[in-house]
């Protein structure tokens, strides 16, 4: 067994694949810190320093202080960011996130932690999800009411006007009624001014506001006499509606 002799010495490991006295010089040695770093019949050429192998890629820096074969996997990987791993790569996660890029009134959001892959934050105003910008503060509306959550119907008010005071904004409408933070239900019943008078039932088929006008008079003494939008013509002498027939 060539290996006895430790022909290969420190730092690598000897392999004697034949032993036969016949086949010397067969002997292999291999680094210990690198198993591609190989010599037959005699010692193979290893790196002291293991970071020439490159072990922490192009995007970290390595160091490999002791630089001996028998402290191994001893070197450390150290990110841009501070981040240092010992005997292997580096995780450089960094939350861009985490500096509150987006300010007040917006939700920061970082896809890629990547050291790699910096400038991909993306900032979402609070009061519209549909306004973001990427790798910097969106333009977000401090008045909500420039959205028109109120529609065209309805009149809206933003009294404080802030990115941090959300879904305060009134609704009005037309007859008053009011709401916060969304569309008021604007309901008006015409019936209630009893536009049809006495002797007349109203009915008002739709109460929203945009469709006014509707209502429906009709007579208590003959249901056929019916107006919109106004009082029935209807008979003060019953007689003209001949209840009593022709032989009376």
């Amino acid at each position: 067994d060539e290996c006895e002799s430790s022909p290969c010495g420190m730092g690598q490991s000897c392999e004697d694949p034949n032993k036969s006295y016949m086949s010397q010089h067969d002997f292999i040695c291999t680094c210990d810190n690198d198993a591609s770093l190989v010599q037959i019949d005699g010692p193979a050429t290893c790196f002291k320093d293991e970071c020439l192998l490159q072990p922490c890629g192009v995007d970290q820096t390595c160091e490999d202080l002791k630089q001996t074969l028998t402290d191994l996997k001893d070197f450390t990987c150290t990110c841009k960011n501070g981040v240092q791993a010992t005997g292997g790569k580096a995780t450089c996660e960094v939350d861009e996130c985490e500096s509150s890029p987006c300010g007040m009134g917006q939700s920061c959001e970082d896809p890629n932690k990547s050291y790699m892959s910096q400038h991909d934050f993306i900032c979402t105003c609070d009061n519209d999800a549909s306004l973001v910008q990427i790798d910097g503060p969106a333009t977000c509306f401090k008045d909500e009411c420039l959205l028109q959550p109120c529609g065209v119907d309805q009149t809206c008010e933003d009294l404080k006007q802030t990115l941090t005071d959300l879904k305060d904004f009134t609704c009005t409408c037309s007859n008053g009624v009011q709401a916060t933070g969304g569309k008021a239900t604007c309901e008006v019943d015409e019936c209630e001014s009893s536009p049809c008078g006495m002797g007349q039932s109203c009915e008002d088929p739709d109460k929203n506001y945009m469709s006014q006008h509707d209502f429906t008079c009709t007579c208590d003494n003959d249901a056929s006499l019916v107006q919109v939008d106004g009082p029935a013509t209807c008979f003060k002498d019953e007689c003209l509606l001949q209840p009593c027939g022709d032989d009376q």
